[in-house]
């Protein structure tokens, strides 16, 4: 969220201009939020958050020839504290996982209310994951269903699972970060994404869960 105030700044990335300029309109009337930047393309969005660094990207994932996901996917790469918070038409279980595991915080269809978008949007600046309740069963289901059983923690986005797999092989931050061509600072980032959504407080008990997991080969 914003240093300097309780303002959460948002960027809005969709490829109806129309649909941009009406909840940009009604975003910029709620309290305590702003909108700094819009996008239409993947690569436009890339530009636009390195431009404005926003607490929050509101996305859509149908973008033209791309697909939204593979924004989330190098914006959470490229800046792991900002939130993602999906707004789509599409109710589709593959979207859905495959968000999640690009880095996506949040996920809503296009027809939710203004009171629960608001909300959302909260949840998301404060580093909470919410899924649209329509979803949630099927986020369950496949969370601990055949998506769980793909690879161990499901809950991480690929970047993650990376990060944490070098830990478990008994690489510091600097190692891992000259691995992944990306900044100490962003690795530590990961870091504490990874704690939090596993429930764990210390780098070490972290190390130990995934090891006893199957992760890394310790040197």
């Amino acid at each position: 969220m914003s240093s300097s105030d309780d303002t959460v700044r948002l960027l809005l990335v969709d490829d109806h201009a129309l649909f941009r300029f009406c909840i940009g309109a009604w975003l910029s009337s709620v309290e305590n939020m702003t909108v700094v930047g819009e996008a239409a393309d993947v690569a436009g969005a890339i530009a636009a958050v390195d431009e404005h660094r926003p607490d929050i990207v509101v996305m859509d994932l149908g973008l033209g020839e791309c697909s939204g996901v593979d924004a989330i996917r190098q914006i959470c790469s490229r800046h792991p504290d900002i939130g993602i918070l999906v707004l789509t038409m599409f109710e589709e279980d593959k979207l859905f996982i495959d968000s999640v595991k690009a880095g996506a915080r949040g996920f809503l269809l296009k027809d939710t209310g203004p009171a629960a978008m608001e909300r959302a949007l909260h949840a998301v600046a404060n580093g909470e994951i919410l899924i649209d309740q329509r979803i949630a069963p099927l986020a369950a289901r496949l969370l601990t269903g055949r998506y769980a059983q793909e690879r161990a923690f499901p809950e991480l986005t690929d970047r993650e699972y990376e990060v944490l797999e070098l830990m478990a092989e008994g690489l510091d931050n600097g190692m891992i970060a000259r691995q992944l061509a990306c900044s100490d600072k962003t690795i530590r980032h990961h870091s504490m994404h990874i704690r939090t959504k596993l429930g764990i407080e210390t780098r070490s008990q972290l190390i130990v869960h995934a090891r006893n997991a199957g992760l890394g080969h310790p040197h």
